[in-house]
Order: structure tokens, then C-alpha cells, then sequence
């Protein structure tokens, strides 16, 4: 089923939008929590809240992009479930550290724009990459994607994965220079 047909489901209030969602959704929902989580009952925990909060948006909202509208709440939600529970999911940990060092805190108003500033930079930046390097960071960094993960996706090895993320990151940081934005 495509997505607005999915979204007008959502808009006639039948639960058979959170099944067509999940069929269509789900095991990518299921993969990015699990990324981020690193436990089978937490993901699909974060999943079902995930379900839920798409039910109580939509209507009023009305997304372009399900897809991306479902991903984003279900990486969310995720993320704080990870903060509150003080997860190890080490992995998701180490994804994130790989960037951290691009993303101010946003603990203000002025941090929050920041922020933003560096996001909006990012999503240039990845828009002048080759499709299967936007691919790998999008995954890594976005879906918590493991090397390994990446690699059996794109038929490729764990190490070449590493070393293109590792050069697109030095590019990154180039990038950002260049447009102004300091790190």
C-alpha cells in the first residue's frame, strides 16, 4: 500500500493504518531501534510507542514522507529511551560519538539554533556525495547501522565501510569549515 493511502487511514481513524505501517515500516522501525537499544524487547517496545505517537500526530499532520516521518519518531523515541535507561548499547554510543564533536548541545534557544545551522549544513554536504557514500553515512549515523550491516547491504567489506565514513567525516568537517560553522 503507498503512503498516502496509508496517511488517509490514519485520517479515517481505522487501525488498519498502524498494520499497513508496520508492514511497510516495521523492520526498518525494528533495525534503528535495535541499533540504538541493543535489546530485541526494548526496540519493540519503542516500536509500539512509536505506532502510538504516529496514530496521535496524524491527523492533523499530514507528512510528505511516512517514511521518514515514522523512522524519525521511532530514532526519538530510541534516543531517550537510551538516555532515561542509561543503556550499554555500546554500539549506538559509538555511532554517535563518531560525530558528536559536529553537533552542539542544544540546551538553550541559541544552542538549538545552532544546531539546526549545522543540520541544515549537513544535509547540503550530503546531497554533493555519491549515492553509496550517502548511503553509508545516512545508515551509520542516522539508522545505527553497524559497519557489518552496511557492508552486507552495499556488498561491500566492514573496512572499506570504516575507511570511506572515516574520509567522508574528514570531508564533513572541511565542509563546515568552509561554510562558517566551527567545531
Amino acid at each position: 500500500m503507498n503512503d498516502s493511502k496509508i496517511i488517509e487511514l490514519y485520517f479515517a481513524r481505522s487501525e488498519s493504518a498502524i498494520t499497513e505501517t508496520d508492514k511497510k515500516y516495521g523492520g526498518c522501525c525494528r533495525s534503528t531501534a535495535y541499533g540504538i537499544l541493543g535489546s530485541r524487547e526494548d526496540s519493540e517496545e519503542c516500536v509500539n510507542d512509536t505506532y502510538l505517537k504516529v496514530w496521535n500526530a496524524i491527523p492533523p499532520a499530514r507528512p510528505d514522507r511516512l517514511g521518514a516521518f515514522v523512522i524519525r519518531i521511532v530514532r526519538n523515541l530510541a534516543l531517550d529511551m537510551f538516555r532515561k535507561r542509561g543503556s550499554h548499547a555500546k554500539t549506538a554510543a559509538a555511532n554517535f560519538d563518531e560525530i558528536a564533536e559536529f553537533l552542539p548541545a542544544s540546551d538553550n534557544v541559541e544552542g538549538e539554533i545552532d544546531r539546526r545551522t549545522v543540520l541544515d549544513a549537513i544535509e547540503r554536504f550530503l546531497l554533493t556525495l555519491p549515492k553509496e557514500k550517502r548511503v553509508m553515512f545516512v545508515r551509520r549515523y542516522f539508522y545505527c547501522s553497524s559497519y557489518r550491516e552496511i557492508a552486507d547491504a552495499l556488498l561491500t567489506t566492514e573496512d572499506r565501510v570504516a575507511v570511506t565514513l572515516h574520509r567522508v567525516r574528514e570531508k564533513l568537517r572541511g565542509y563546515l569549515e568552509k561554510e562558517g560553522i566551527g567545531i
